[in-house]
C-alpha cells in the first residue's frame, strides 16, 4: 500500500513524501517533517492508526486522511477516527490494486489537496474527547426516549428537518443530534457523503448516543417524528409519498448529481412533498457545494435555512457556498445549530 501510494503522488510532481512503517515512526516524523497532511491506515503494527491519530491531535494537530477497508470493522473505527479529528477518510482497494488504481488515484489526490486547506486547531473539546477516549471515562449518556409529541389538532402536520454534510460531517453530527430531545416533533432526513459500506454503521453509532431514534434509510420509510434517517451511501435519500405517506426512500444515484447522497436532491424532492415554510435546511461542513442552490431556493420559497460557521467547520465549503448564494437564513457555530434547530420548529409550531 505504500509503494502504492507513493507511484500516485510521485507522478502528480509537486508532492514531498516521507514514509513510516508503523505509529510510533508516524509521530517521530510528524515532529521532524511536520507535514501539511498525515494519511493513516487504521490497521499499523505496534501502534494502531487511533492510537496514532490520537497522539497527533493532541501533541501536533494536522489534517490527517484514514486509509480505511470497507468491512464493519474499518466502517467501526474509521467513524471513532472521525470522532478523534480525522479530516477524511478513502476506502481501500477491495480487489487487486492493480485493478483499481484507475478509479483510486484521482480520489485520492483530491481528498489530501483538499486536506491541505483544512485549518485545525488544538481545540479544547477535541482534546477532552481524545481523554476521554483513551482514559476509560464513563460513556457519552443516551437521553431516554419518549414518544415523540403529536401535532396539535387542526396543524397540517410535522415539517422536516434536511441536513446536509460531507467532509467533517460526522463529528458535526455528533455535537448537533444528540442535543436535540426524544420528543423533538419533526423527523430529520441527513445526506451525509459516505461510502454504502460506512452509512450503516454511522447510524447504528448515532443511534446508542441520541434520544431520537437513527436509522439508515435501506427501503422506503415512513417519515415520523422522533427519527432520523441517513441517507445509504453511494445512493442518494429522497422525500416522496407512498400510499398517501411521506416517506424518505433510497434511489440510485444519479450522474447529474456528482456526490451521493446528494443534498441538492434530498432538498429538491422535500420541496416538492412539504410547503416550503414546513421545512428547514441544515448545512454542515464539507467540501464543494452540493446542495446550496436547492437550500437557497428553499429560503426563497419561505423555508428556513442554517449555515455552520466559517470557523466551526472543518471545511467552509458547502456552508460557505450557501451563504455566498444568499441562501443561508441564519450563520451559526456547531454547538448552537441545535438551539437554532428547535428555535425554529418551536416558532413554526406556534403559527
Amino acid at each position: 500500500m505504500r509503494k502504492l501510494l507513493e507511484g500516485i503522488f510521485l507522478a502528480q510532481g509537486d508532492f514531498e513524501i516521507m514514509f513510516a512503517r508503523n505509529g510510533t515512526e508516524a509521530l517521530e516524523l510528524v515532529r521532524a517533517f511536520k507535514p501539511d497532511v498525515v494519511t493513516l491506515d487504521v490497521q499499523m503494527p505496534g501502534m494502531d492508526g487511533l492510537s496514532c491519530l490520537a497522539r497527533i491531535m493532541l501533541e501536533s494537530p494536522r489534517p490527517v486522511v484514514m486509509i480505511s477497508s470497507l468491512t464493519e470493522e474499518g466502517a467501526d473505527a474509521t467513524l471513532e477516527a472521525m470522532d478523534l479529528g480525522a479530516v477524511d477518510f478513502i476506502a481501500k482497494p477491495s480487489g487487486a490494486i492493480s485493478l483499481e488504481i484507475d478509479t483510486l488515484e484521482p480520489i485520492l489526490v483530491a481528498k489530501i489537496r483538499n486536506a491541505a486547506k483544512v485549518r485545525i486547531s488544538p481545540a479544547l473539546r477535541l482534546r477532552d474527547r481524545i481523554r476521554h477516549q483513551f482514559e476509560a471515562a464513563p460513556g457519552p449518556m443516551k437521553r431516554p426516549r419518549r414518544s415523540a409529541k403529536a401535532p396539535p389538532e387542526g396543524a397540517q402536520g410535522p415539517g422536516l428537518v434536511l441536513i446536509g454534510t460531507s467532509t467533517g460531517g460526522p463529528a458535526a453530527l455528533d455535537i448537533v443530534l444528540p442535543q436535540l430531545p426524544a420528543d423533538f416533533p419533526w423527523p430529520v432526513v441527513v445526506a451525509q457523503h459516505m461510502p454504502a459500506a460506512f452509512t450503516n454503521s454511522f447510524a447504528k453509532r448515532l443511534d446508542r448516543y441520541c434520544g431520537l431514534r437513527v436509522v439508515e434509510v435501506g427501503r422506503p420509510t415512513p417519515l415520523e417524528p422522533g427519527t432520523v434517517y441517513i441517507g445509504r451511501g453511494d445512493a442518494d435519500v429522497i422525500v416522496g409519498k407512498r400510499a398517501k405517506a411521506l416517506v424518505a426512500m433510497p434511489a440510485p444515484a444519479k450522474p447529474d448529481y456528482p456526490w451521493h447522497p446528494s443534498v441538492e436532491r434530498m432538498v429538491d424532492t422535500a420541496m416538492e412533498c412539504y410547503d416550503a415554510q414546513r421545512l428547514l435546511g441544515v448545512m454542515l461542513t464539507g467540501m464543494g457545494n452540493d446542495g446550496a442552490e436547492a437550500m437557497s431556493r428553499l429560503k426563497a420559497a419561505g423555508g428556513h435555512t442554517i449555515a455552520q460557521s466559517e470557523d466551526s467547520a472543518v471545511v467552509w465549503g458547502m456552508p460557505g457556498e450557501l451563504v455566498k448564494a444568499g441562501g443561508a437564513g441564519e450563520v451559526a457555530a456547531i454547538e448552537k445549530i441545535a438551539g437554532l434547530i428547535m428555535e425554529a420548529v418551536a416558532v413554526d409550531a406556534s403559527r
